[in-house]
């Protein structure tokens, strides 16, 4: 008598099967390295959100920790197939510096639980290095983003020496990328170059111009505000230099004009 074929379950089964750990769950980061840290990360996050201010399908922050499970992620399929969690316990969690997530829901969390975020990973992630965490971004951090996030878009950064180094994925593996004659990376993810400007890390459009925060737009305005109003008084002022050289031979004349009237009155009197 022949044997029933086994069924392999599906997906939806396999997840209704699985008690998955709670999504609420609080980030649990370290305190950063430095206030040059801190501030760095906390630009990176006010640029881009204030670039993309009319998009509401993406979430960008930093130092927030992402839950995730290795021991199922590892095994590769579909971003929901990778995403399910061991039935024990969330003990799997990185927290990158600076990271964004595409084509989700723009809102605040308590940390990014990938179970809950519909098996999304990054599509960037930016680490700040530090004599502490240098040789980790580089390396076990990397390997991770690499194989189990496969976060398409990769950089570090230095704030204190200003080393900047950016990878794309490419059929799995992570290829450097090759910076411009002006020192910029592209993100494909932003759709925008990373560089150095006067000290820190921005970005960079397409075309070239530094994205800006609103203060930094809001001062440009007034430099230039200032700047025609230096230009415009330097033009009043020539307008007056020009009106008082074209005055002073007008009152020769009349002043001549007026000795010859006298002299012709008195010459008839006599």
């Amino acid at each position: 008598m022949s044997q029933p074929l086994a069924t392999t379950p599906s997906l939806e089964a396999v997840t209704e099967s699985i008690i998955f750990p709670p999504g609420d769950i609080y980030s649990d980061e370290p305190p950063l390295e430095s206030d040059l840290h801190r501030e760095q990360i906390d630009l990176l996050i006010r640029l881009i959100k204030w670039w993309w201010r009319d998009r509401q399908d993406f979430y960008a922050t930093g130092n927030l920790t992402i839950y995730f499970s290795t021991a199922v992620a590892s095994t590769g399929g579909t971003p929901a197939q990778r995403c399910l969690p061991n039935q024990k316990k969330s003990e799997e969690f990185r927290g990158p510096d600076f990271f964004v997530v595409l084509d989700t829901e723009k809102k605040d969390r308590k940390s990014w639980v990938v179970w809950q975020e519909d098996g999304r990973y990054p599509n960037v992630i930016i680490e700040m290095l530090s004599d502490s965490t240098a040789s980790v971004d580089k390396g076990l951090k990397k390997q991770i983003y690499q194989n189990t996030f496969r976060t398409p878009d990769y950089f570090w950064f230095d704030p204190n020496n200003l080393e900047l180094q950016g990878f794309h994925i490419l059929d799995g593996q992570y290829q450097e990328l090759i910076p411009t004659e002006s020192g910029w990376l592209w993100s494909q993810q932003l759709n925008l170059y990373l560089g150095v400007e006067s000290g820190k890390l921005r970005f960079f459009t397409p075309d070239g111009h530094l994205v800006i925060l609103p203060e930094e737009e809001a001062n440009q305005q007034l430099q230039q505000a200032n700047q025609q109003l230096q230009q415009t008084n330097q033009q009043l002022q020539q307008t007056n230099q020009q009106l008082q050289q074209a005055s002073k031979p007008t009152t020769r004349t009349r002043t001549s004009t007026g000795c010859n009237i006298s002299r012709t009155l008195a010459s008839r009197r006599y």
